[in-house]
């Protein structure tokens, strides 16, 4: 029986991620978006995601040094349920509602 074919992957180097413009700059380039762009901002992102901005999801986003992205997008945000969280966090919050696989190395 055949198997269903695996989402392709994605690689992220979160060092390069050295602020939010680094971030978006970081996330169009692993994800191979045409003329880099993939969101400049969160309800961007979640543009995207919904479809019409290659890739689609779904797909896996592997994280590397994610922690270095944590340090550097610290920034406080409202999300949707009111609750104030950090911009790495938002930005994994609309990646996964998006239907992307994220892991973080």
């Amino acid at each position: 029986m055949p198997t269903a074919p695996q989402p392709p992957e994605y690689v992220l180097h979160g060092e390069r991620a050295t602020g939010e413009p680094a971030f978006w700059a970081e996330l169009g380039r692993a994800v191979h978006a045409p003329d880099g762009y993939y969101g400049r901002n969160l309800d961007a992102l979640a543009d995207c995601l919904r479809g019409g901005f290659v890739p689609e999801p779904p797909f896996t986003l592997r994280w590397r040094r994610a922690m270095d992205s944590a340090q550097a997008l610290t920034r406080r945000v409202t999300g949707p349920d009111e609750e104030e969280r950090s911009y790495f966090d938002a930005v994994l919050d609309v990646l996964r509602q998006g239907g992307v696989t994220v892991l973080l190395d």
